[in-house]
């Protein structure tokens, strides 16, 4: 950018100052974001048009010119050292998914062993992205207008490379803790994996609170209403109206197949010189086509004899 008398706006300004201590990224060359979810990220950003602009800020990221990130729901916010005295505050926002959005989407993590076994593990399951666009909610931005970027520094693009390397420094956050990026959207990590093990609870068969179809909540003893239902999820969705079983009535029989079995397995027809027939003829060191062909007498004179001691007369 130029005056109007021809000179650089940013002519005063030098190369960024050196900072000790400052966040760096992991990656040194290449690409960053190991994980699906970091690199979704930044995929997402640069289908946004934005990657020429987010190279700007990857020499940033690597050299620790970034002094703080933090996440927080609906907002990200840095300082980021330019070529200024005082460091750039940084802030991107991104709207967090309401409760009641939070709580439909709970439900139906709790509700999948499979998502609960591995967000409980620390893990965010590909799978995860398509359960959150199901559920009206995606867990990335889908518009560049979603985001909103805000930098200290005087320059008008946006990103700027201080924006940029925040974006980078925040991709391989996710990559460190992905519970960040569901905190980001509105979740933080404690309050979720409570929330599933609550859920994953209340399911337990037997629970007359997770009934598929929600009984009626008993009345308190002075006439107040009692608890509230807790909703159904896992095992209970598909346990919760069967009838109950006593084991000791059920021990004889598990043992016993439930469909008759044949008097004796089927068995594959095959002739006895298939083996052969797989195997590519020997090397004349021990024996060459000769020896196939007494292998294939022995084969058949082999299959012969079982069969005439399988044959009862």
């Amino acid at each position: 950018m130029t005056t109007p008398d021809g000179g650089s706006r940013f002519a005063e300004f030098g190369p960024p100052r050196r900072v000790e201590g400052g966040l760096k990224a992991r990656s040194t060359r290449g690409a960053i974001g190991r994980s699906w979810w970091s690199r979704r990220f930044l995929e997402v950003l640069e289908s946004f048009a934005l990657g020429t602009r987010l190279t700007r800020g990857r020499a940033y990221a690597r050299r620790g010119q970034v002094l703080r990130l933090d996440v927080a729901p609906g907002l990200v916010t840095a300082s980021v050292q330019g070529s200024r005295p005082d460091p750039y505050p940084v802030r991107i926002g991104l709207a967090a998914h309401p409760d009641e959005v939070w709580e439909r989407i709970e439900a139906e993590l709790a509700g999948q062993a499979f998502f609960s076994a591995r967000l409980l593990a620390g893990d965010l399951p590909a799978e995860l992205e398509e359960l959150f666009a199901a559920a009206g909610a995606p867990l990335f931005p889908g518009a560049v207008g979603e985001l909103d970027q805000h930098c200290g520094c005087p320059d008008f693009a946006v990103p700027c490379k201080h924006l940029a390397a925040t974006f980078y420094l925040l991709a391989e956050a996710f990559d460190a803790d992905p519970f960040q990026l569901l905190h980001w959207r509105g979740r933080a990590r404690g309050e979720l994996l409570d929330r599933l093990r609550t859920l994953r609870g209340a399911a337990s068969p037997g629970d007359p609170a997770a009934a598929p179809d929600g009984p009626a909540v008993p009345a308190d003893a002075d006439g107040g209403p009692g608890r509230a239902a807790r909703p159904v999820a896992g095992a209970g969705r598909v346990l919760g109206g069967l009838p109950a079983v006593r084991p000791d009535d059920e021990v004889d029989r598990f043992w016993l197949s439930p469909v008759a079995l044949p008097d004796r397995p089927p068995t594959l027809a095959t002739g006895p010189e298939l083996l052969l027939r797989q195997l590519g003829p020997p090397g004349a060191a021990i024996g060459g086509p000769g020896l196939v062909e007494r292998l294939r007498r022995a084969y058949r004179q082999f299959g012969r004899e079982a069969t005439d001691a399988d044959d009862p007369r």
